[in-house]
């Protein structure tokens, strides 16, 4: 299992590498505002579907969760050091 560090580093090395109108691009370009108004709709989707849905399916909710995360602190220019920071 990759840890969220080696995830953030990786998208950013992805994110580097796509050409324009790929959708990671086409995600940012969405603005960070909506990134951050889908991880809120996403994580309140997840906390109440959790107590129904099987681990599996959790875990998958979490993971786009961290996707999209990580998608907007590439647009806000953080790193995952300045996450921390908040912990």
């Amino acid at each position: 299992m990759k840890t969220f560090d080696e995830l953030f580093s990786e998208l950013s090395e992805k994110q580097a590498l796509r050409p324009e109108g790929s959708g990671t691009v086409r995600e940012l370009d969405a603005g960070v505002h909506a990134i951050g108004k889908k991880i809120v709709e996403e994580a309140a989707e997840v906390w109440m579907a959790a107590e129904y849905q099987s681990d599996t399916e959790t875990a998958e909710e979490i993971s786009q969760l961290l996707y999209h995360l990580q998608v907007m602190m590439l647009a806000k220019g953080l790193s995952p050091a300045d996450i921390y920071r908040h912990l």
